[in-house]
């Protein structure tokens, strides 16, 4: 993206546009590809740096021993980031990506592992990249259960802007033709790896109720005509994602949407622009633009447009819209409710099973898989069928590990690296992505005392998980182990890694849709009820969490609002 209009110091002139985008990430990404296709002029603040496809994935090529530890960060790295370091994707290969704790202060009212990362591209470029899609199930399950609020929209409204997402991102994945987790537009799948279709074949036999499938993530197993338009090819399979796919194998903002942006000659793309607030105007009843402090200077600067999107991860949204106050919104722009910041919501990660399995000792795994099967949610789907509210989304892996156990316990000589070229047992476990119930005690405020770098109140964290979840994890330890049981495995574990909310990196809410300005935030076009040239469309939008992934459905609400707003705007009603 070299020559797109990069905006980076002061004394530029012209600071109004059609339309403004915070946040470049995922759902960032596209909506101002929409927006920029439906002709406006369209700004795109990012509070990082800018960052390109190919040419700013320093590692992406990189043996293991060419770097300084082997991928794994110093103990030292650690010590100074004792956030940002629990992070899955966090090492010597990828760290560049992430935040550095002590320059992005937040207050843990209760522990929250809050991972970020800040430059255009932001976490779509070191996201998981599981695409399922949503089903009635989980837009209709606040009604039927009586939690959070009633969903103002149904998966019919969305299903079309799910297809035109997955047509242009890429997902591969199955046709399955189940209810509870809808089938897409998808590219052919990943085989299973002979021990997964093994599981497979034990779980149909034996649980009739219970379907594992291909999963459905975002990678190109068979590029078609508009991915090789965007000047991406056929994923690897080097399960090296989170350094930056030179490739363009995965999705991302910067190697799709922003690019596909840009040729419009329509987009501009602010980098180094820390959000303060959303400017109000209230003789005219609308926001008129958004404040910035230079990351760089401090300088504060103001830009101006017709309609304003909200794409900077579920926490900043909330923090920017809490920090826009003004006479006519005292507790944060639109929040005459009172709901903006509460009912917090997230995916429990905590439980985990493995085991080892004694056969196909003469078959082996071919390449670096960077996917896995998933087991679509079977509790209270049609009635609740447990003593908890909720489902759970079951990720699955089996994989032949690549060392024996050896007689050379110290790692060193001949005998070790013959044994590293033997081919050990293969290994299987499940792992859960399970529902929080959100809640009006799970929240995030403003401090009224602390200010990060550039004098904006730093963000307090006050999340917990509660005895749903924990009722959640019991029942998903014993399915997973009884499934793998079934499915022949022998020496099972299981675990509760009692990990903080936060780490699953999917927190959502706290400016929810809903069919009530008195209880929600935003509409059923992701427009805040009381300021309709405002729209959410990140994960603060979220009025539930439901089972499955929540990016893919990040983007196409944010397709979905844009195209709505572009109608809006050049019918006059904006």
């Amino acid at each position: 993206m070299t020559d797109v209009n990069i905006i980076t110091g002061k004394g530029t002139a012209g600071h109004t546009y059609d339309a403004i985008v915070v946040g470049s990430g995922i759902s960032g990404g596209w909506s101002a590809k929409e927006l920029c296709e439906r002709g406006l002029k369209t700004l795109v603040l990012e509070r990082g740096r800018n960052v390109e496809h190919l040419k700013d994935y320093p590692t992406a090529t990189m043996a293991p021993w060419e770097f300084a530890h082997r991928t794994t960060e110093p103990q030292k790295v650690r010590d100074d980031n004792p956030v940002i370091s629990k992070c899955y994707a966090f090492g010597e290969d990828a760290q560049h990506f992430f935040v550095k704790d002590a320059e992005h202060p937040y207050v843990q009212e209760k522990p929250f592992d809050w991972i970020r990362g800040y430059q255009v591209g932001g976490k779509s470029i070191t996201w998981g990249r599981a695409c399922q899609r949503w089903s009635d199930y989980e837009f209709t399950a606040p009604q039927r259960y009586s939690y959070a609020v009633d969903w103002p929209i149904r998966y019919a409204d969305i299903a079309p802007w799910y297809s035109h997402v997955e047509k242009f991102a890429g997902i591969s994945g199955g046709k399955d033709g189940l209810d509870m987790i809808p089938d897409g537009e998808y590219l052919k799948p990943y085989e299973y790896s002979r021990l997964e279709a093994e599981i497979q074949r034990k779980i149909s036999e034996h649980y009739p109720d219970r379907h594992m499938v291909r999963g459905r993530w975002a990678q190109l197993t068979d590029p078609q005509p508009i991915h090789l338009a965007q000047g991406r090819g056929k994923c690897q399979a080097r399960d090296m994602c989170t350094r930056g796919c030179p490739f363009g194998g995965y999705f991302s903002s910067i190697s799709a949407t922003l690019p596909w942006a840009k040729r419009t000659g329509n987009l501009t793309i602010r980098p180094h622009s820390v959000v303060h607030s959303i400017i109000y105007d209230e003789s005219k009843q609308r926001a008129t633009g958004v404040r910035v402090i230079d990351a760089l200077t401090h300088e504060s600067r103001d830009y101006y447009a017709k309609v304003i999107f909200l794409n900077s991860a579920c926490l900043n949204t909330n923090l920017i819209l809490l920090n826009s106050k003004s006479n006519r919104f005292e507790n944060g722009l639109g929040n005459d409710s009172g709901v903006l910041g509460k009912y917090i919501a997230f995916h429990n990660y905590r439980a985990s099973v493995g085991g080892t399995y004694d056969g196909f000792k003469d078959t082996y795994i071919y390449g670096r898989n960077p996917v896995n099967p998933i087991i679509a949610n079977y509790r209270n789907l049609k009635k609740q069928d447990t003593d908890f509210l909720g489902g759970y989304l079951t990720f699955v892996w089996a994989t032949r590990q690549a060392l024996e156990k050896t007689e050379v316990p110290e790692g060193l000589g001949g005998d070790y690296k013959d044994a590293l070229a033997e081919p050990g047992p293969w290994r299987a476990g499940m792992y859960m992505q399970g529902e929080t119930i959100p809640k009006e005690s799970n929240h995030v405020r403003l401090s009224p005392d602390k200010k990060d770098p550039w004098g904006i109140p730093q963000l307090i964290t006050s999340v917990a998980y509660d005895d749903n979840d924990e009722k959640m994890v019991k029942d998903f330890l014993t399915q997973s182990a009884e499934m793998l049981r079934v499915a022949g495995l022998r020496d099972i574990t299981a675990r509760d890694s009692k990990q903080a909310p936060g780490l699953d990196i999917h927190e959502m809410g706290g400016c929810r849709m809903g069919h009530d300005p008195k209880t929600s935030m935003l509409n059923a076009h992701n427009q805040l009820h009381l300021c309709k040239n405002v729209f959410v469309t990140d994960g603060a939008c979220m009025t539930s969490t439901g089972n499955q992934s929540p990016s893919i459905l990040y983007m196409a609400f944010s397709a979905r609002a844009a195209n709505y707003a572009a109608d809006q705007l050049k019918s006059g009603n904006l």
